[in-house]
């Protein structure tokens, strides 16, 4: 596994445990149509935590796992930062990771 699986699986772990800790997890999976969504972000049928949580980490684990080609540009931040703009929670932690992802994908 190359070093910027490794990084970008990390960044993953850090993105759902600060999602845990601001209790933007949810224990429930989220119900099969919501997931079948197209709109960017699914949001249409969900919350961008809850985007992060059913679309965006298993996908990208399972890039990882299967060490296929990741995405060479990734916008995960503006999004975060524009959701989470009106909420008042300790979310800057929750940014900086999505921040390293965007830039962890950009740069390769």
């Amino acid at each position: 596994m190359s070093q910027l699986h490794i990084s970008i699986a990390e960044t993953l772990m850090d993105i759902e445990k600060e999602l845990r800790d601001l209790r933007l997890w949810e224990a429930e999976m989220i119900s099969e149509s919501a997931l079948a969504s197209v709109q960017p972000f699914a949001v249409d049928t969900m919350t961008f935590p809850q985007w992060l949580q059913f679309i965006f980490l298993p996908k990208m684990y399972m890039l990882i796992e299967q060490q296929a080609p990741l995405p060479s540009n990734c916008s995960v931040s503006p999004m975060a930062e524009h959701y989470f703009s009106e909420m008042r929670l300790p979310t800057l932690a929750l940014l900086d990771h999505l921040k390293k992802i965007d830039a962890l994908l950009s740069q390769q």
